[in-house]
């Protein structure tokens, strides 16, 4: 296990070394940020030295290592739009974020499993069939149009809910929070259905397809041969075996989630970090990007990490075979 899991941080740490250098290395074409900090009335003079003190005149080599080493200590650098700290601005506006995030993923999971399992238990009736029939919708359509229709519905013609920016907030030491206020929690609604509908509808269909091939096995039949009750076959033995190869799917569109969190906060303009960085991309603020795609890097990579070991942990099959190949 201890070799498992060392294996696996080894294989995160280079993943992101590699995602860093190709992130790093494509920013070096979307444009020369000198330009948009520079007036027109510059002087060559004042663009070598601009780019001096910024370390632009460095090889590429010297400018990617000076990254990393900087980003393991948690400094990103000056925004060259702001210039002010990017892990400042990054903290500021990383609560946004994740409270969309975590709303959404919860979302997702609850009714993408509750769903699942009710289609796959009543995959005969109406109900199921318009359930899975009303799931193509969110498959289908794209987040942005999705977001769009749900603001002329429910903000500019019946006016219930607001359709944009994040309400307001409550600050709690260095965390700012809309769950505590009313507007807060109206703003959240939208912009969290917005980019969990997608995740919930995937979820859904994996699980009613998973719960389907466990339910066709010979120890369910079995089972039901016993006189057991249906509620315990489905939610004891079958669903618990379902939920083992969903384990992955569901913690990777987990980490997706934040990271496409850029559409819907651009939508409903949420001041998060996505907004942030499609900011960065019209002015080349190169450290804010190469923050960003770090940061979603890690996330990533964390989930994935943990994913795996939950898929260890819970799986005994892998042990099961980990241990005979070792033995061999």
């Amino acid at each position: 296990m201890l070799a498992y899991i060392i294996r696996r941080v080894f294989q995160s740490a280079l993943v992101l070394l590699i995602v860093g250098l190709v992130a790093f290395a494509m920013f070096r074409f979307v444009g020369d940020p000198v330009d948009n900090m520079l007036g027109q009335e510059r002087t060559q003079a004042d663009v070598e030295r601009l780019r001096q003190q910024l370390g632009l005149d460095q090889p590429f080599p010297v400018q990617y290592w000076r990254f990393l080493e900087q980003a393991v200590q948690g400094n990103f650098g000056l925004s060259y739009r702001q210039g002010r700290p990017v892990s400042d601005i990054l903290i500021e506006r990383l609560p946004a974020t994740l409270e969309l995030a975590f709303v959404s993923g919860l979302f997702a999971l609850a009714f993408g499993i509750g769903l699942g399992v009710f289609t796959a238990i009543r995959r005969k009736g109406f109900a199921a069939n318009a359930i899975m029939t009303l799931s193509l919708i969110g498959v289908s359509l794209p987040t942005f149009l999705i977001g769009i229709l749900l603001i002329y519905v429910f903000s500019v013609e019946l006016g219930w809910l607001p359709s944009f920016g994040r309400g307001e907030v409550t600050r709690i030491g260095g965390w700012t929070t809309g769950f505590l206020t009313e507007s807060g929690i109206k703003a959240l609604i939208l912009p969290a259905f917005t980019l969990g509908l997608y995740q919930m509808t995937l979820i859904m269909r994996l699980v009613r397809t998973e719960m389907l091939e466990v339910l066709r096995q010979d120890y369910i039949r079995f089972a039901r041969a016993r006189g057991l009750r249906e509620r315990a076959i489905n939610f004891r033995h079958a669903l618990k075996n379902t939920l083992v190869p969903v384990i992955t799917i569901t913690g990777l569109q987990l980490g997706s989630i934040i990271a496409f969190a850029i559409i819907t906060e651009t939508v409903f303009q949420w001041p998060g970090v996505g907004l942030l960085f499609i900011n960065a991309i019209q002015f080349v603020d190169i450290p804010v990007m190469a923050a960003y795609l770090m940061m979603i890097s890690v996330m990533f990579v964390g989930i994935n990490l943990i994913v795996d070991l939950l898929y260890f942990a819970i799986d005994p099959r892998l042990r099961v075979d980990r241990s005979a190949g070792k033995a061999t």
